[in-house]
C-alpha cells in the first residue's frame, strides 16, 4: 500500500509491558511515507515504570513521528471536525480502554480521538493487550468485534497456563491491519496462537 499523503493516529494506552515492542511499528509507518500523529493516555504521560521512563517514551514519540503529542482532551477533540485521521490505531490498547471505548465513556484523549474517528465512519483499529480479555473484558471485546469501522489486530492468549484470561495482539501486525481496514477488511486470520511461554 501507498501510504504517502496518509494520516495515521497512533494512540497508546497504559500497557507499559508492549510499548518496547510497538516503537518499530509506528517507524515503520513513517518509514513507508505516513504522517504519524501521536497520541497518549494521561498514564504514558506521567508513569515511569520498570519498562522506562514517561520522558524517555515522550521523546521517543516526537523523535519517530516528528510531530507534537496528543495529551489531552482538549487536544484530541478537533480530530473530530478536521478529520485529520485516515485511519486510528490504538495500540496497545488496554482492558481499561477497551471496557471505556465499549461503553461510549470518554474520559481521556486516546478515547476522544476513537470517538472522532467513529464519528467520521473512518476505520479504527484495536491491538489489545489486556490481562482479562477472557474475563469481564470478554463482553467489551465481542461488543466492538461486531462494531461497524472497528477492526482488530490478530490477537491471542500470551501465557495461557500463568495467565489464562490475558490476551495480547500481535504489535507487529498493526500496519497490515490498518492497511486492511482502509479497504473495508478484517485482518484474517483474527484469532491467532501466540508464543507460549514454558
Amino acid at each position: 500500500m501507498n501510504w504517502q499523503g496518509k494520516t495515521v493516529g497512533y494512540a497508546l494506552s497504559g500497557s507499559h509491558c508492549t510499548l518496547a515492542e510497538i516503537m518499530p511499528q509506528i517507524q515503520r509507518f513513517v518509514d513507508a511515507g505516513a504522517s504519524v500523529v501521536p497520541i497518549v493516555s494521561h498514564t504514558i504521560m506521567t508513569t515511569d515504570t520498570r519498562f522506562g521512563a514517561s520522558d524517555d517514551w515522550q521523546k521517543a514519540l516526537r523523535d519517530i513521528t516528528g510531530n507534537d503529542i496528543i495529551s489531552t482532551i482538549v487536544d484530541a477533540e478537533p480530530l473530530g471536525p478536521s478529520k485529520r485521521l485516515d485511519v486510528l490505531a490504538i495500540a496497545p490498547c488496554t482492558g481499561n480502554t477497551t471496557s471505556k471505548l465499549a461503553n461510549a465513556m470518554t474520559d481521556g484523549p486516546v478515547l476522544m480521538a476513537a470517538k472522532s474517528q467513529m464519528r467520521n465512519q473512518r476505520p479504527l483499529v484495536i491491538a489489545i493487550s489486556t490481562n482479562d480479555g477472557l474475563g469481564l473484558n470478554a463482553a467489551n471485546i465481542a461488543k466492538l468485534l461486531v462494531t461497524k469501522n472497528i477492526y482488530f489486530v490478530p490477537f491471542g492468549q500470551d501465557n495461557p497456563q500463568a495467565k489464562p484470561n490475558s490476551l495480547v495482539a500481535r504489535m507487529d501486525l498493526v500496519m497490515e491491519t490498518c492497511e486492511a481496514a482502509l479497504q473495508g477488511k478484517q485482518l484474517q486470520p483474527l484469532l491467532i496462537e501466540r508464543f507460549l511461554y514454558a
